[in-house]
């Protein structure tokens, strides 16, 4: 744990959590004081089951310890959303523990240049008919097929016809 020193000196920082047993980054993310911390504590207090926690607990079972990095510090709120988000962006998700890759990453995430040109010069949709918004965080991949994205959406078990 922190001092209170560090942590006033410390401000907003992104973090990794590293698995000593093969030296894997399995986790990114952003705080202020002792939250790099947090996630040891919630795998000994909570009996949640999730990716990050099993490992954590996996770590502890093998006699080794979590490795806690500060990747920034000092930063403002704002620019440590944008850190961490760009960090999990060239971690890859399907690479870490995260359940979210992070503030406004599908709008800023990594895109190809043709992602770029038709993100900023597309029209903007007008539409008399409903519209379903669905969230798939970590199932999406950018090269999915239509067929894929329909499956990871859940909509499959619905008796709704949905155009793709």
């Amino acid at each position: 744990m922190f001092s209170q020193a560090v942590i006033e000196k410390l401000k907003s920082y992104v973090y990794f959590l590293q698995d000593p047993r093969n030296n894997e980054i399995f986790y990114v993310g952003k705080g202020v004081g002792n939250r790099v911390f947090d996630h040891m504590e919630c795998a000994i207090d909570i009996n949640s089951e999730t990716e990050k926690l099993d490992k954590i607990r996996a770590i502890v079972n093998s006699d080794n310890k979590v490795k806690y990095f500060i990747l920034r510090h000092g930063l403002s709120k704002t620019v440590s959303f944008k850190v961490e988000a760009a960090v999990i962006d060239f971690i890859g998700m399907e690479n870490l523990s995260n359940l979210q890759s992070g503030h406004y990453s599908n709008d800023f995430s990594i895109k190809t240049a043709e992602e770029i040109s038709a993100m900023y010069e597309a029209s903007e949709l007008n539409t008399s008919k409903p519209i379903l918004l669905i969230n798939i965080n970590k199932l999406y991949r950018k090269d999915m097929s239509d067929n894929e994205l329909y499956d990871c959406s859940g909509l499959k078990n619905l008796d709704t016809k949905i155009a793709l």
